[in-house]
C-alpha cells in the first residue's frame, strides 16, 4: 500500500461537515484567528461562559495544524521539563501552574463525555521509560514530581516493564495515571461541534489577512468578508499568519513526525501488553501507543524540515526497529508531519499583547493539555476580566531570532540527540 499524503487521523475520522467561508461583514464580541486545540478552546469556554457571539476563522479545515496531526497523548506539564519551571519560577508558581495542566486533563474527561466525542479516547496512563541505564532518572523526577507537584507517578521496575513493553531498551519506567491517549483529529471536531451549539460560528477556508486597529475594536480582513470585534485572539500555531510581526517572529515552526503500521493483530502481543502510551527518557524521544484498530502509532524527532511521506517513513522505521525489532517487515500505511511552534524559551506565549489584542501560542509538542488550560485563562480573561493569564506572563513574547534560531534549534536538538547517544554508548560499555 503507497503511503500518501492523508494522515491516519484524516482518513480513519472521514469526511466532517463543512463550515462555510465567511462571505460577509459581520460583528462580534470576540473573533478567533485559529481552529486548532488553542482557539476551539477558548471559543468553547467563551461560548459556556454565556459570552458572545464569537467567531473562529480557519484558513483551512478545523483541526488542519499540528492539533489534528499529533501523537494524541494527554497529560499534564509543558514543553519546559518540570525542574526548569522552578529554577524559573520558584516552587510555587511552578506547581500551580502544572496543577492548571492537570486539571485540563480532567476537563478533557468531561468535555469527550458531555459532548459524546468519539475519539477513540484510552484512559490507561502514560509509561515514562528510562532508555539510560542509570536509575537515578526515574528516582529524581519521581522525588521531584512528589515533593514540589504533588503528584505520585508509580515505578515500573525493569523486570515488570520488560513483561508489558518487550523491549530490551529500557531499564524500567515511572507511570503517570492521570493520562490518556485519544485520535486527536476526531476530538478538534467534538470541540467544534460543542461549540457550534452554544452559537460560536465557525469558518473554514478563511484566512485573516489583514488586522487593523479600531476605535471600539479591531478589524480583521479574510478574502471575500471582513470581522470587526471587541476582542481578537491569535491561535495560529506553527501556522503562521502574517498578521504581526512581532507575533510571527515569537516562534519557530518546528516540525516532527508520526506514523502508523498495518493492523498488527497477534504480532502486537510481541511488542505490547499495556494499553498506556509510552514515551522515553531521552531528549529526542520516541513516542507511541497501541491504536484500537490494531495498528501501532509511532513519532519523534523534530527538525526544521517538513519533510515527505516517503522521508518520514524511512527515518522513523529505524528508530522502530531500534526498539522493536521483531517488526522487522512491518509495513507502514500512514506516514505524515505537522509544525509546532516553538518559543525560545519553551513555554506558550499566552496573555494580552496589546488592549484586546490577546495570544495563545508556543505550546511546542506538549500542547493537548496546556491548549486546554490556556483557552480556560483567556476565556476567564475576556469574559470575566480575571487575570490568572498573567502567571504566564514571565514567558513572554520574545524574538525566536529567526532565520539564525532555525539554526540554532536544528544544532541544538543534534547536539542533545548526540548527548543522549554517548550516555547510551557508556551504558553498554559498562553493562
Amino acid at each position: 500500500m503507497p503511503i500518501g499524503d492523508t494522515s491516519y487521523y484524516r482518513a480513519s475520522a472521514g469526511e466532517a461537515p463543512a463550515r462555510a467561508p465567511l462571505r460577509e461583514r459581520t460583528e462580534v464580541r470576540t473573533c478567533i484567528v485559529g481552529g486548532g486545540f488553542a482557539g476551539l478552546n477558548t471559543a468553547l469556554g467563551l461560548a459556556e461562559r454565556g459570552h458572545g457571539p464569537v467567531c473562529v476563522l480557519e484558513a483551512h479545515e478545523l483541526g488542519h495544524g499540528a492539533s489534528g496531526r499529533n501523537g494524541g497523548f494527554v497529560f499534564g506539564g509543558f514543553s519546559a521539563g518540570e525542574q526548569a519551571l522552578v529554577d524559573r519560577l520558584g516552587a510555587p508558581r511552578a506547581r500551580a501552574l502544572y496543577a492548571g495542566t492537570q486539571s485540563a486533563v480532567h476537563l478533557i474527561r468531561a468535555r469527550i463525555a458531555q459532548g459524546e466525542i468519539a475519539c477513540h479516547h484510552t484512559d490507561e496512563g502514560v509509561l515514562w521509560a528510562n532508555w539510560f541505564r542509570d536509575p537515578r532518572v526515574l528516582d529524581d523526577r519521581r522525588r521531584l514530581m512528589a515533593e514540589v507537584f504533588g503528584v505520585d507517578w508509580r515505578p515500573v521496575p525493569p523486570a515488570e516493564l520488560r513483561d508489558i513493553v518487550r523491549s530490551p531498551r529500557y531499564h524500567g519506567a515511572l507511570f503517570e495515571p492521570n493520562a490518556l491517549h485519544f485520535q486527536p483529529l476526531e476530538y478538534a471536531r467534538g470541540l467544534a461541534a460543542m461549540a457550534e451549539r452554544l452559537g460560536v460560528r465557525l469558518h473554514e477556508s478563511s484566512p485573516a489577512t489583514a488586522i487593523a486597529r479600531e476605535r471600539g475594536g479591531w478589524r480583521v480582513s479574510t478574502p471575500a468578508g471582513e470581522v470587526r470585534c471587541r476582542d481578537l485572539v491569535l491561535a495560529c500555531g506553527g501556522y503562521l499568519a502574517g498578521l504581526r510581526r512581532d507575533v510571527d517572529a515569537g516562534v519557530l515552526p518546528i516540525a516532527t513526525y508520526v506514523m502508523v503500521t498495518e493492523p498488527l493483530g497477534d504480532r502486537m502481543r510481541d511488542i505490547l501488553r499495556t494499553r498506556a502510551a509510552i514515551y522515553d527518557s531521552r531528549f529526542a524521544f520516541d513516542y507511541y501507543r497501541p491504536l484500537p484498530d490494531g495498528r501501532l502509532l509511532w513519532g519523534g524527532r523534530i527538525s526544521v524540515l517538513d519533510r515527505s511521506p516517503r522521508a518520514v517513513e524511512r527515518l522513523l522505521r529505524r528508530d522502530l526497529l531500534r526498539v522493536f525489532p521483531q517488526l522487522a517487515g512491518v509495513r507502514i500505511d500512514h506516514a505524515w508531519s505537522g509544525l509546532m511552534s516553538y518559543a525560545r524559551h519553551e513555554m506558550p506565549q499566552l496573555g494580552r499583547i496589546e488592549d484586546g489584542l490577546w495570544l495563545a501560542q508556543a505550546f511546542g509538542g506538549h500542547g493537548v493539555a496546556p491548549t486546554t488550560f490556556a483557552g480556560e485563562l483567556l476565556a476567564k480573561a475576556i469574559a470575566e476580566g480575571d487575570q490568572g493569564w498573567r502567571e504566564l506572563q514571565a514567558f513572554g513574547l520574545v524574538s525566536a531570532l529567526k532565520p539564525a534560531g532555525f539554526v540554532g534549534a536544528q544544532l541544538r536538538y543534534w547536539w542533545l540527540q548526540a548527548r543522549d547517544e554517548w550516555q547510551a554508548l557508556r551504558d553498554r560499555r559498562s553493562a
